[in-house]
């Protein structure tokens, strides 16, 4: 017996029919057919979550610690053309959610970006993709949990003047033991999670329009000071500062996938998926904007660089009070709740899709009878997230994060080609406009993100790639649900 799987075992695909009976959804019928509704299907799972709640998804999992720290980095790269900067990711991080929309209609699966690359290009490249998702999500839920602590502290020194040691608010190396309230904060995403994905999305639901309200309230402050004057030397580095911009404002719309994970729990999911995606994007492109056009017209671009809390210091000028700070320090508490909710369940959905393909044990796939929920999914996912945002300073795994997406970005536009050749009659709630421009365009854009990281940064990724296919060569190519049902796609 070879211990080295066969050709066609690395590129099987699993077909989109399979993938259809497995969600309940009908392979025929773009409204998705009856499961579309309120029964868990084939998956298994309650389709529960509507088109307000999905789009909640894409806007909580995307606008958070970057806006509120993004400018203060990008602004010294470009000047007042940093509001071009923003349009330039728009457009890139547009094509790739129009990718994703159209995969999301006709492969309607909690597996994002996994499921596509299962379905268009194989079993092995999916196991990569998976990789990526794993760094995306878990690494980037621990980070945002830390940044989570830091704003408690502010928000409960300002408020009540007291603030949590730092042995017990840092992780080691960080100048602290343990950070207990990022592990704290993953206690209680856990626990909303279990309880029930209508609960958590209504939860997030609200989380949104609170962090977007205090955005807002920003923009209308801010606005009271605003001089276009201060746009007179709009490009003082010309496009290539404008670039350069472009790439550090690009990770702040990183998140707007998670909406894909939902793809078993929404309701009519060949309509609602990529209607929700396109939503987001345009609500996070249109709250960037208006925020960065307000703070550059409220204050001279050079105070930018290396100004901390600048959305709060901008504020403070405008007002000459200290309350803008505690409310901006409120917002991101409640923001980064939001961002590390949704991020934990886009994990658990991907680690539940896998698990029933037969890559990973079945524990992961395992429904909780009362609350049609991944239990036991989510305390693993906990566990592992709780321990590395206690005890380890993820400072030198943020590139790890960009290149997973980025990586996993190109894989969901190369999806969209595939797709259109090898099922061309797959009823589709949405096409991408522009094929096949669009795609490619996307691709170019992501790989010249990808260039621009450091060697380091890419020699590791290989490393872990090289790892996750060790395992799937090992457990996953034996076990794959292919094998046991007979239905390896050509």
């Amino acid at each position: 017996m070879s211990i080295v799987p066969t050709g066609g075992a690395w590129l099987r695909r699993k077909p989109v029919t399979t993938v259809s009976a497995e969600t309940g959804v009908d392979p025929d019928r773009v409204d998705g057919g009856a499961a579309g509704a309120e029964s868990a299907g084939g998956g298994e799972l309650r389709r529960s979550i509507g088109l307000f709640q999905l789009t909640a998804f894409g806007v909580g999992a995307t606008v958070g610690t970057g806006i509120f720290f993004v400018l203060s980095e990008a602004t010294p790269e470009a000047g007042p053309a940093v509001v071009i900067s923003f349009v330039v990711a728009a457009v890139t991080a547009g094509l790739t959610a129009l990718c994703y929309a159209e995969l999301a209609s006709a492969v309607p699966v909690s597996g994002s970006s996994y499921s596509y690359a299962y379905a268009t290009l194989g079993e092995a490249p999916a196991m990569a993709v998976a990789a990526c998702l794993l760094l995306e999500y878990m690494v980037s839920s621990a980070a945002v949990a830390v940044g989570w602590s830091e704003y408690l502290n502010a928000l409960l020194a300002d408020t009540i003047g007291v603030r949590i040691p730092d042995l017990l608010s840092g992780a080691p190396g960080a100048g602290g033991v343990i950070n207990l309230p990022a592990m704290v904060l993953v206690v209680l995403c856990a626990l909303l999670l279990v309880r029930g994905v209508s609960e958590s999305a209504t939860a997030n639901a609200v989380m949104v329009v609170i962090k977007i309200a205090v955005l807002v309230m920003f923009a209308v402050i801010a606005a009271t000071a605003f001089s276009t004057d201060r746009f007179a030397d709009f490009a003082p580095f010309g496009t290539a500062g404008v670039g350069a911009a472009a790439g550090t404002v690009f990770f702040s719309f990183i998140g707007l996938d998670a909406v894909s994970t939902a793809g078993e729990e929404a309701k009519d999911p060949r309509r609602t998926l990529p209607r929700a995606l396109v939503l987001a994007l345009v609500i996070v492109t249109v709250i960037y904007l208006l925020v960065a056009v307000t703070a550059i017209g409220a204050q001279d671009w050079p105070r930018f660089e290396g100004q901390e809390a600048g959305l709060a210091a901008i504020l403070g000028d405008v007002t000459g009070s200290a309350w803008p700070s505690i409310v901006l320090a409120a917002g991101a508490v409640i923001s980064i709740f939001s961002i590390t909710l949704v991020t934990m369940y886009g994990q658990t959905r991907i680690l539940f899709t896998m698990s029933r393909d037969g890559m990973l044990p079945p524990l992961f796939s395992h429904v909780d009878p009362r609350t049609l929920t991944p239990v036991r999914n989510t305390v693993v996912v906990a566990v592992a997230v709780g321990l590395l945002a206690g005890f380890v300073p993820l400072d030198v795994l943020a590139d790890l994060v960009s290149i997973g997406t980025l990586v996993a970005f190109t894989v969901v536009s190369v999806g969209v080609i595939v797709l259109r050749r090898t099922a061309p009659d797959l009823p589709r709630g949405f096409r991408v406009p522009g094929y096949p421009v669009t795609p490619v365009l996307s691709i170019v854009a992501c790989l010249y993100l990808i260039s621009g990281l450091s060697w380091v940064t890419i020699i590791v990724f290989l490393v872990w790639l090289v790892a996750a296919l060790v395992f799937w060569v090992a457990y996953g190519s034996k076990r794959s649900a292919l094998i046991t049902h007979g239905e390896e796609g050509r």
